[in-house]
């Protein structure tokens, strides 16, 4: 049996309208930066969000012993007059950090914003998420190029014909694209800060 804290994912329990804006983040912004092939835990935050955790991790686990095997624990939010909050009534500011970050366009639900270069950055939604469906963020093109995050990947095939995204620094293939550009920016120690390599055939 894993030791490793069950993953948490924040989903809408009614429909989020486009263009909503969700914010600002607090704390240092390093989206992506555990997102890996399987998914991204929420970036770690202050010791409210790691109590939250916590708790979260104790009632899963007492749950899941007494009741059997179940599905990860989901955190749902609404909107209110107007305003996206949790179960508890609380507002973004309190739970942002646990969305997760979007492997790839298809499953992207919320982009990062920020009105400014180096300003408040905040979450937009893309388009009417509707319930039932987790939220998961990315960056827009504009901030991604003010963090020096990857704009773009070009994938290659593998021999099944699926879609892989190779590293051309250090060879490491990832099945996402965002996947990609998070290593490469956070990770990869042979890419030394230099912009990324667009490699088309």
């Amino acid at each position: 049996q894993s030791s490793r804290a069950p993953a948490i994912s924040v989903s809408a329990e009614s429909c989020i309208p486009a263009g909503l804006r969700l914010g600002p983040v607090p704390g240092i912004f390093k989206l992506g930066k555990y997102l890996s092939d399987r998914r991204e835990p929420g970036p770690k935050k202050k010791v409210f969000l790691l109590f939250f955790l916590l708790l979260l991790f104790f009632s899963y686990y007492f749950f899941s012993c007494t009741a059997g095997p179940s599905v990860p624990p989901v955190f749902q939010v609404r909107m209110v007059r107007g305003e996206l909050v949790d179960e508890a009534g609380s507002s973004a500011l309190e739970w942002i950090g646990l969305i997760r970050a979007a492997r790839n366009s298809q499953e992207q639900t919320l982009e990062a914003v920020a009105d400014l270069p180096g300003g408040q950055i905040f979450y937009r939604a893309l388009r009417d998420v509707q319930p039932g469906e987790e939220l998961t963020v990315w960056y827009s093109n504009p901030l991604a190029q003010w963090f020096d995050i990857p704009v773009t990947a070009t994938p290659t095939h593998d021999e099944k014909g699926e879609e892989r995204y190779i590293c051309w620094y250090c060879w490491r293939t990832f099945k996402y694209p965002n996947s990609l550009k998070a290593h490469v920016h956070f990770h990869c120690a042979l890419s030394h800060g230099r912009p990324f390599l667009h490699h088309d055939h």
